[in-house]
């Protein structure tokens, strides 16, 4: 390890551009990586800030925002199970804003109970904003969707669905990928979306031991074909893996992070066989003092290796501040430690994998060659 070490400093300007390629390799894996997880958290935003532990659904339903009408009567039924302690009703889906200055804008209706131990309603609605709600027409907005919906802030007011709301509030880090939020008590939301007074969007319940609400889904899934019951977990993975894999945006990004593993495993491997065969008489020269062929393929290896090494350490502070950059810009980027680990253990495997591709190199190695 000294040595290769030793090697790598003493001919860094060889070695240089493949620590380069390893460090954008990484760097763009990981951002990318990121990138997805930030934006497709956005589309399970109404599972993950509410406090329901399970959520039932129409059949079949892929996603938290393409949910259909199902019986109301289905709360009765989810009430019944005896790990329940407490079931309610949730609206949701896509209605048709019109902007006071002329346009529509598609928007995303969410109308829940708002008491303080209500399931739906997400955690930034605070007690002031849930009492302003109570009013009839009475909506909460995010602030970072003023400008799509065409208003200034508190106090504006617009249509939806052909019927006057007034903008009560605003909530922050709330942005919607598909339509803005409009959030809103139930009474207010049967109108927006033309719901009957007996059919719901989703029957949320909370069990008094999370840890049975998996057991109570089974059984409801066994019970009933006609609706889908998830955990909070499942639905949530659920609803991510349908934007990630079934919409152009998320293969495209997912296939632009594959392509920078690719390049990156390119040139790392050009570097890595250009640096060898640049020292191919060095290693002639071991091979005529007895040197086996094996010590010096893991002298290869070892560089390879460091090559990643170093390459992952320049890329992880790299990644931070862009990041931090995508975040001033209002573009969320999560860096959780197991992407970092995975980015890295993925990127460190290409330079390892490099390196071993590299290796035929040292078939020119012979004792030979310091003749020519």
């Amino acid at each position: 390890m000294s040595y290769s070490l030793s090697t790598l400093w003493h001919d860094r300007q060889r070695y240089v551009p493949g620590i380069l390629a390893v460090a954008f390799s990484a760097l763009l894996i990981a951002l990318q990586c990121g990138l997805l997880m930030g934006l497709f958290s956005i589309t399970s935003l109404p599972i993950d800030h509410t406090d329901a532990h399970i959520w039932m659904g129409a059949p079949g339903v892929l996603s938290v925002d393409l949910g259909e009408r199902i019986r109301e009567g289905y709360l009765a039924r989810l009430a019944s199970e005896p790990e329940i302690a407490q079931c309610e009703i949730y609206l949701q889906g896509f209605s048709y804003w019109a902007k006071p200055a002329g346009g529509t804008e598609l928007c995303m209706v969410i109308g829940s109970r708002l008491g303080d131990s209500a399931l739906g309603h997400v955690k930034e609605l605070t007690p002031e904003l849930r009492t302003k709600l109570t009013e009839p027409g009475a909506i909460v907005v995010d602030e970072s969707d003023l400008g799509r919906l065409g208003i200034h802030g508190v106090g504006d007011t617009a249509e939806v669905t052909g019927r006057r709301v007034r903008v009560v509030g605003l909530t922050k880090g709330l942005k919607s990928l598909a339509g803005p939020y409009v959030f809103c008590s139930l009474n207010t939301a049967r109108p927006l979306l033309r719901s009957l007074p007996d059919q719901t969007t989703y029957v949320l319940a909370r069990c008094h031991n999370k840890a049975d609400a998996p057991a109570v889904v089974e059984r409801l899934r066994e019970r009933y074909s006609t609706v889908s019951a998830f955990t909070s977990d499942e639905f949530s993975f659920r609803s991510r893996m349908h934007w990630l894999t079934k919409t152009k945006a998320g293969i495209a990004l997912g296939y632009a992070a594959a392509l920078g593993l690719l390049v990156g495993a390119v040139v790392t491997y050009q570097t890595l066989y250009a640096a060898t065969v640049a020292s191919i008489r060095e290693f002639a020269v071991l091979r005529a003092l007895g040197i086996p062929r094996w010590r010096m393929a893991m002298l290869v290896m070892s560089q390879s290796f460091w090559v990643g090494v170093i390459g992952v350490a320049l890329s992880i502070p790299a990644v931070h501040l862009l990041a931090w950059v995508a975040d001033e810009l209002g573009v969320r980027v999560m860096l959780p430690l197991e992407l970092i680990g995975a980015a890295a253990a993925v990127t460190l495997f290409t330079a390892l994998g490099s390196g071993l591709v590299a290796l035929r190199s040292l078939r020119l190695a012979e004792p030979a060659t310091l003749l020519r």
